[in-house]
């Protein structure tokens, strides 16, 4: 069973168990959050796409820890100008890790259409 899950304005396909790494998310380390930005759910047998969500449909996560990527070297330079200009930056993330992934919740029955009228007009 997988998922895709949409946070941080990106997309991640997710199995239980997974380990993954997210934008920095404002959540305590040890705690758990529930992602409802399901974008589809396949569990061996079916596929479910959502418009552009899956309404109940929830990944819980562990959260692991938060830390900063590796060290990206930005440089700008211009030329006969003697401007050189070296900065760095490291990018925060959030490890988290997949506990369970829950389809949508199952509906309630319909009621035919007959049925619905002729109630709305007796009452």
């Amino acid at each position: 069973m997988f998922a895709i899950i949409e946070t941080g304005g990106k997309q991640y396909k997710v199995s239980e168990g997974d380990m993954i790494r997210v934008e920095l998310l404002t959540v305590e380390e040890g705690s758990t959050i529930e992602i409802d930005k399901v974008l589809a759910v396949f569990d061996g047998k079916q596929f479910k796409a959502g418009a552009p969500y899956i309404k109940g449909a929830k990944v819980a996560c562990k959260v692991l820890e938060h830390g900063k990527g590796k060290k990206i070297v930005v440089f700008h330079y211009k030329p006969n100008k003697n401007i050189r200009t070296k900065n760095g930056h490291r990018q925060p993330y959030t490890k988290l890790q997949v506990e369970t992934i829950t389809k949508s919740a199952p509906r309630a029955p319909r009621k035919p259409k007959e049925e619905a009228q002729l109630e709305t007009v007796e009452a």
